[in-house]
């Protein structure tokens, strides 16, 4: 019998914390791919790090909108596989904050997905930061193509303890539809600080002439403009920033999510030239 292939990409550094994608989970949560998904929605954590953590805290969060939805952790490293399931017993035998019944496993894999059902979303965060950027796009076709009918990829990186978040949304066809930028705005000083965390994609990205760049200095302006509301607080002064984006003429989308630091424009506004 020939042995498996070996699964696809490069080891991560495996930095993972507790609470460290609450911003990207909350924006799953609320999507409607997964919202609009048939019975039992899989979604796969692909390269969950060190620790069965943050496919844990996935599910948790998912589960409030969809009961139904299964998480599946994948990683290159076998030792973190078997880490992630020594966790998981401590989750079954109620030793943990989470539920034991939480539907979630684990598994060796990478871009090419091996999982026996198409998954409705994947979730890969951190782990094209050691990438060069002309390798952005065959990961993206590859992991796009597991996809279901009407699945999403995010991918995206954000700082160590989740303050700092940026992300793209992709279809199953591996195209590129919106990008986030998402903020603790409490203690935030400028914005000017989600750059040091774009995805690999647009990282390189930020300089002059680029459409990213024109977005960052554009929203960096408009946050210094709307300092004349700080004294009403730092969500205030966000949604001042954001509608002045909106009279400058950027497609900022969602302004329901605004309160939560967040802002989406589609992909095409800030795409590289």
């Amino acid at each position: 019998m020939s042995a498996s292939p070996a699964p696809l990409g490069r080891p991560t550094r495996g930095t993972t914390g507790t609470n460290r994608l609450r911003r990207v989970d909350r924006w799953i949560a609320r999507h409607p791919s997964l919202r609009t998904a048939a019975d039992d929605p899989l979604v796969i954590d692909l390269g969950f790090g060190a620790s069965a953590v943050t496919s844990l805290e996935l599910e948790a969060r998912l589960r409030r909108t969809r009961p139904d939805v299964e998480v599946c952790g994948l990683e290159l490293d076998p030792e973190r596989v078997a880490r992630a399931r020594a966790q998981l017993e401590r989750v079954r035998a109620a030793r943990t904050p989470f539920r034991p019944d939480a539907h979630v496993s684990f598994a060796r894999g990478g871009f090419e997905v091996p999982t026996a059902r198409r998954p409705r979303v994947i979730r890969a965060m951190n782990v094209l930061r050691q990438y060069d950027e002309a390798d952005v796009a065959d990961a993206w076709r590859r992991m796009a193509s597991r996809l279901d009918a009407g699945g999403l990829l995010v991918e995206g990186t954000c700082d160590e303890i989740g303050r700092v978040a940026t992300w793209v949304a992709l279809g199953p066809d591996g195209a590129p539809q919106s990008f986030t930028l998402s903020l603790r705005l409490a203690e935030l000083e400028h914005t000017s600080v989600a750059a040091e965390r774009l995805p690999k994609a647009l990282i390189h990205r930020n300089v002059p002439g680029e459409r990213v760049h024109d977005f960052l200095q554009s929203l960096g302006r408009e946050w210094e403009r709307a300092a004349v509301v700080a004294p009403f607080g730092a969500v205030q002064l966000w949604r001042q920033a954001l509608s002045g984006m909106r009279a400058a003429g950027w497609p900022v989308q969602a302004p329901s999510r605004w309160r939560l630091g967040e802002v989406t424009v589609p992909w095409t506004a800030v795409e590289p030239r």
